[in-house]
């Protein structure tokens, strides 16, 4: 029994300790506020919670049937970077290319204004902010990477998935909080450190979405060098 505890306790700090570093909740909740900015509370409320439910089951779904659905397309982890990088420096330069005054009409809802639909709401939550701005390629190829431990010999085959789905609750969960209460840094700011505040976070999702471009399109390049100019 002792045994059994302390192998799950391992594996699910595995995980944690895997995932965390590349999710960084509290990183990406500048981000997921500037992306939300003329949403009201309540609204924001309900994307950072379902942004946390998309974000476990997207986590899940790329350890357990990751690797399969990425044969099964014949898709490889350094087209996957590319692919996510261009999509988050989108978003980071079209975030820095709004008006300065995007931000003012968080959490105001203007007479006559027509707010988003709870379909609307569950579109925006997965794509852009769960897809590629918070589960990006980055913690996808980690999650495949940690799938791969899954068919481990003895206590781990079972440990392992186990651990893995306690660790990915935890995570999500954490994200769920980093992002509900997001908007209270937001209001220590005031106006002009806001205005600074939100285009220094667009231009650091523009730079991160660049280097996973770069970091897959290096492995393709180094690839490519290789094959052309190692010997007949």
């Amino acid at each position: 029994m002792l045994q059994t505890l302390t192998v799950f306790f391992g594996n699910m700090l595995l995980v944690f300790g895997a995932l965390m570093p590349i999710l960084n909740p509290p990183g990406h909740a500048p981000i997921f506020l500037t992306m939300t900015a003329d949403y009201n509370s309540q609204e924001r409320t309900i994307l950072a919670r379902r942004v946390g439910i998309y974000s476990f089951i997207l986590l899940l779904i790329s350890m357990f049937i990751g690797s399969y659905v990425l044969e099964f397309f014949g898709v490889s982890l350094p087209i996957v970077r590319i692919g996510g990088g261009l999509l988050v420096a989108t978003a980071g330069w079209q975030l820095m290319s709004s008006g300065d005054d995007s931000h003012k009409s968080a959490g105001m809802l203007q007479v006559g204004a027509t707010r988003p639909s709870n379909e609307e709401l569950r579109e925006r939550a997965f794509y852009p902010l769960t897809f590629p701005i918070t589960v990006g390629p980055g913690s996808i190829t980690v999650a495949i990477a940690l799938g791969a431990g899954f068919n481990g010999p003895g206590l781990q085959k079972f440990s392992m998935p186990l651990a893995s789905l306690t660790a990915v609750a935890i995570t999500s969960y954490s994200l769920y909080l980093c992002y509900r209460h997001a908007e209270r840094l937001l209001k220590l700011l005031g106006s002009t450190g806001s205005i600074i505040f939100l285009r220094l976070s667009a231009f650091i999702l523009m730079c991160i979405g660049i280097q996973i471009f770069w970091d897959g399109f290096s492995v393709l390049f180094g690839e490519l060098l290789v094959h052309y100019l190692k010997p007949a």
